[in-house]
């Protein structure tokens, strides 16, 4: 896909990604992020918590909504202004995230779009709701060549 312009998006406009979290995942995240808390990594604390196991962290499952974002919708070349987030329920490990965005507002005079976004588990049950705002890039850009996944990331068909 290529990076889109304002002049190519419109209201309604919307793509996705899915992702399969697994422990190996969520350990290499809490890794490079340095979050420490053992509700993560830790099996016997987790389960003396409300969850009873471990979780994703949320900030995970917004890093889809901007995997979405900066891949496809607006896609290579946009800018990410802001992102609020209210998270739903608990992301377990071993289940299928995907990510929406769809666009809610086009600024054309200003270069920004609004986009609703959102995470769903593999049961259909949003996990995370949000809005972003992006600045789109003023000329379409390639999509840049991947030299390795670093995350087990699939578009939806």
């Amino acid at each position: 896909m290529v990076g889109k312009t304002i002049e190519q998006l419109a209201v309604g406009d919307g793509a996705e990604k899915t992702c399969s979290l697994n422990a190996e995942l969520v350990a290499s995240f809490v890794t490079l992020s340095g979050d420490r808390n053992p509700l993560h990594r830790d099996a016997e604390f987790a389960a003396s918590t409300s969850f009873g196991e471990p979780i994703a962290p949320g900030i995970l499952t917004a890093a889809l909504v901007a995997a979405v974002i900066g891949s496809d919708l607006p896609g290579p070349g946009a800018v990410y202004l802001s992102q609020t987030l209210k998270f739903l329920r608990p992301v377990r490990l071993d289940d299928t995230i995907t990510a929406r965005v769809e666009v809610a507002e086009v600024l054309h005079d200003r270069n920004r779009v609004c986009l609703h976004t959102e995470c769903v588990n593999g049961s259909g049950q949003r996990v995370l709701v949000g809005e972003a705002w992006v600045m789109p890039s003023k000329a379409a850009q390639p999509q840049p060549r991947v030299i390795a996944e670093a995350l087990p990331i699939a578009r939806a068909a």
